[in-house]
């Protein structure tokens, strides 16, 4: 089943890389937003999703430059770690406004593509959005943001596009890079690789008309954070 033109949100690097490559493998035609460039060989945009009107007029500028879009997979994210009182508060909500707002943003930026061509949206939630920890104040507020967002937005699309949220748990990524070493794996710490987890979301965008993989947790076989 051919995947189409797909918008990775995050991919200049981490999981957002491994699904911009996987889709190109697979026969698609990716296009990745983040707010660097990367060496990877497929189209990119430069956005701060944080700025969300900015976003939303990336999407729609690349929709028209590629003649519309198929799917969008929303891989961006960060974190800052600590207690709330220790966080500044523009820190903690840049949190929140990159990894729920800008996925909102992004999402329905799209959405006019995604209903005409029933297209698919994979949202990139955590296994911290559905179990708290202390310290991740502003991370969990995010993802179980994201994991309410998904869970109605597939109940308000339901039979016109597909909407798929993925929950991730703890991956080889550039993510845990300059944490403090309280708030980095262990070095023994099993995570995944991004390239495995990025065939969960194929396995989402391959599905067939009307079939739908409504959420994926997808963990090391040894995960902290779940169940």
């Amino acid at each position: 089943m051919s995947i189409g033109t797909v918008l990775v949100t995050g991919g200049a690097s981490g999981l957002g890389a491994a699904v911009a490559t996987a889709v190109a493998e697979a026969g698609g035609r990716p296009v990745v937003l983040d707010r660097a460039r990367s060496d990877l060989d497929v189209e990119q945009e430069v956005v701060d999703l944080s700025d969300t009107r900015a976003a939303e007029a990336v999407v729609r500028a690349v929709s028209e430059r590629v003649g519309g879009l198929d799917a969008v997979v929303t891989c961006a994210g960060t974190d800052a770690c600590g207690r709330l009182d220790d966080v500044p508060g523009q820190d903690w909500e840049r949190v929140v406004a990159v990894n729920l707002f800008g996925t909102v943003a992004v999402v329905r930026a799209a959405m006019p593509d995604l209903l005409a061509r029933r297209g698919r949206v994979v949202t990139v939630a955590s296994t911290l959005g559905l179990r708290a920890f202390s310290d991740a104040t502003a991370y969990c507020a995010s993802k179980f943001g994201v994991v309410g967002f998904t869970r109605a937005l597939a109940a308000e699309t339901q039979g016109r596009m597909g909407v798929t949220m993925l929950v991730p748990g703890g991956m080889h990524t550039a993510f845990f890079d300059g944490r403090d070493e309280q708030y980095m794996p262990p070095p023994d710490a099993k995570l995944n690789q991004p390239q495995d987890v990025a065939q969960a979301v194929l396995f989402a965008l391959r599905q067939p008309p009307g079939c739908e993989v409504r959420e994926l947790v997808v963990t090391p076989a040894v995960e902290g954070s779940w169940p």
